[in-house]
């Protein structure tokens, strides 16, 4: 009844304010929530907007869409290549954002997926490739720029990840593997076919295990940039354009909301204070993770995990979590 409540009746704030002087990051940004965050920032008057995609001429396009509706002047938005189910598609743009961009004041980092079959991509499972071990990638190799941008403008800059609900909808059945196991357990193809229902769940629980254990082991105030993750709720969208059945096509015309409004979480996460630093958002608000997440066995999850990506981004990057010292 919650979650039916949440997507009929519950009132997201419409986007207001300025947002002279900003540079803003969107992956995920030609179709969607990502598109209509990106088009709020115009709106409302945003210095630079990138609009990270994998596909440049679908990038353009939403470009000049957004350019139409809003009358924004013709460089204010760029369009960057980001192959997010890449190692090296992820350093290059990173490689990018700390060369070329003077600032970054807000990284939504929206870009996922929820295929409908199985595939390993750089090692891992795709959905675990690109909605949680590139996004932590993206984040640990933007950092410099970040903090650098705190420190130069003083300000407090924001890396939002696009999360869901649906990591309260799994008590993630590979839990039991053995330790350091976790990841390629999860990643196993008759493990993950066994539990597929689960996977796309899994994968944002992870993303909300890391963004608790980066909190805990970087707290803020001292740590110069907020980390949050959020919930957009059910929406129109092109994330579930893979999944097929009478019944989540009946749900999604009844209860989600349209792209626009799903777009407005992406808009509060982005400028949350200091006190949303390492939390989950929920309706624009600070919210409770599931209950998995807060129990025993969730909370020894969510350590098994924070280290197993350590060491994975390492075996990517070494020397990249050097990154995350404040």
């Amino acid at each position: 009844m919650g979650f039916i409540y949440s997507q009929l009746f519950k009132g997201l704030p419409y986007p207001t304010g300025s947002y002279a002087g900003k540079t803003v990051i969107v992956t995920g940004s030609n179709v969607g929530l990502g598109k209509e965050a990106a088009r709020h920032y115009a709106r409302l008057g945003a210095s630079r907007i990138i609009l990270a995609v994998r596909n440049i001429e679908k990038g353009q396009a939403a470009k000049e869409d957004i350019e139409s509706t809003t009358g924004i002047a013709k460089n204010v938005i760029q369009v960057w290549h980001l192959d997010m189910g890449s190692y090296a598609g992820v350093e290059k743009f990173a490689a990018r954002v700390n060369s070329d961009l003077d600032r970054v004041d807000i990284f939504l980092a929206n870009a996922g997926l929820a295929p409908s079959k199985f595939k390993i991509v750089e090692k891992d499972e795709e959905m675990i490739t690109v909605n949680v071990v590139c996004t932590v990638l993206l984040f640990a190799l933007v950092l410099p720029k970040l903090k650098e941008s705190a420190k130069k403008y003083k300000i407090r800059p924001v890396f939002s990840i696009t999360s869901s609900i649906v990591h309260d909808h799994t008590t993630l059945p590979q839990k039991s593997a053995p330790e350091g196991q976790l990841l390629a357990t999860i990643s196993d193809k008759a493990t993950a076919e066994k539990y597929w229902n689960d996977q796309y769940p899994i994968s944002k629980l992870l993303e909300v295990f890391f963004v608790r254990a980066f909190a805990d082991e970087h707290p803020a105030p001292p740590f110069p940039v907020i980390l949050n993750c959020f919930n957009p709720g059910l929406c129109h969208s092109e994330l579930g354009r893979d999944i097929s059945g009478w019944g989540f096509t009946i749900i999604k015309a009844i209860l989600a909301r349209s792209t626009e409004v799903g777009s407005r979480t992406l808009m509060h996460a982005g400028s949350a204070g200091i006190e949303s630093h390492g939390q989950y958002l929920d309706d624009c608000e600070i919210s409770k993770p599931g209950k998995f997440t807060l129990s025993a066995e969730g909370q020894d999850a969510q350590r098994r995990t924070y280290k197993e990506l350590l060491e994975k981004l390492e075996g990517i990057k070494p020397g990249v979590t050097r990154n995350f010292s404040a």
